[in-house]
């Protein structure tokens, strides 16, 4: 094997959560399967939201879910501790505990010394330790990419519990990562990143969203998910969709990542963005000034991005204080549900805060 230095991004053709199946495509097969019958089942896929949940009793339910994909990132260990982190997301952004994780892997041991493989998961071992949560096994298949993922098993009281679904009218919409790492992650791939935007990225995608769950339930926001492959604007649309709402975007408030507007006008937006892109624009109208650029950037395929959140006006200021003392990477608010048809969704520019880029 070659001694040159390793390049996962190389070996594989999407990368991250830019490698999900695209939402107009993923959603009409899933519309051609029965939903569960089963009472316990809390939920499902009928709303998109990011786990399911399973009751044992009245005051405990199971929450699982899982997530893989390729090499968002050169660094095996990187690789590794952002799937872990990826995967984890979705148990919080329900309000539970992950537990317990299996590891899922895809490598092609033809192509890369095993060395790597066991790089990988210690990535994911030290941000899985650092949660709480115990590896305990998993399953390994030969693969032309590299794959990497977790499924995982979590706890949560369903009377505390968040979905996708509780948003309602009114409610202020506020974000706890910025956007923007799909575009970053795939400048870097091309060796294309002039401005050494990728550790902050890296730094950003490795950071649990543990903290923004917390300060979510102790404030007791309306509805929550996480921000990953379907970009800001199509997880917002499944929130509102699930809510019976409709949403506004305030696309000036929506905290950006420096180096990505820069790098998404030279071109360097993944195919998962521009596949959200096209999805969303039976949802979304844009503002006429706003840029197809500025529009992918709404749309840019996370992978590990922060949690959205959907909270009753009144209670704005103690979520954002409590994010804030919990030192989530953002707390900004950058729109509202409203009154309308279910899932629609209308950027505007100006009006809630004037954030468009943010140096953390």
């Amino acid at each position: 094997m070659s001694s040159e230095p390793i390049r996962l991004t190389k070996l594989a053709k999407r990368a991250g959560c830019a490698a999900k199946q695209p939402p107009g495509t993923l959603f009409s097969w899933l519309g051609q399967l029965p939903l569960p019958s089963d009472p316990n089942v809390l939920v499902g896929s009928r709303t998109a939201d990011d786990a399911g949940v399973y009751r044992l009793t009245d005051d405990l339910a199971l929450v699982l879910t899982t997530d893989f994909f390729t090499p968002i990132v050169d660094n095996p260990t990187d690789f590794g501790a952002i799937a872990a982190a990826n995967a984890l997301s979705d148990v919080y952004a329900m309000g539970g505990e992950p537990r317990a994780a299996l590891n899922l892997v895809g490598f092609p041991s033809n192509r890369l010394e095993v060395a790597v493989l066991n790089d990988i998961l210690q990535g994911a071992l030290e941000i899985a330790t650092g949660a709480g949560v115990s590896i305990i096994g998993g399953h390994t298949i030969q693969s032309d990419e590299p794959i990497y993922g977790l499924a995982v098993a979590g706890l949560v009281n369903p009377a505390r519990m968040l979905t996708n679904a509780g948003g309602r009218p009114g409610d202020v919409l506020v974000l706890t990562k910025p956007i923007g790492v799909g575009v970053i992650t795939t400048a870097a791939k091309n060796d294309a990143d002039e401005l050494g935007a990728l550790t902050e990225a890296i730094r950003l995608m490795r950071t649990l969203n543990h903290a923004a769950a917390e300060a979510a339930l102790a404030v007791g926001v309306h509805a929550a998910t996480d921000v990953t492959g379907f970009g800001l604007l199509g997880h917002l649309r499944n929130l509102a969709f699930a809510s019976g709402c409709a949403a506004e975007v305030d696309a000036d408030a929506v905290p950006v990542l420096p180096a990505a507007r820069r790098y998404a006008a030279a071109g360097f937006c993944p195919g998962g963005t521009h596949a959200n892109w096209r999805f969303l624009s039976d949802w979304t109208t844009y503002a006429p000034e706003l840029t197809k650029t500025e529009q992918l950037v709404l749309c840019d395929a996370q992978t590990s991005g922060g949690l959205l959140l959907a909270v009753a006006a009144e209670a704005v200021g103690r979520l954002t204080d409590e994010l804030r003392r919990r030192q989530t990477p953002c707390a900004v608010p950058i729109g509202r549900l409203v009154a309308g048809a279910p899932g629609r969704l209308t950027v505007r520019r100006a009006g809630v805060s004037a954030a468009p880029e943010v140096s953390i």
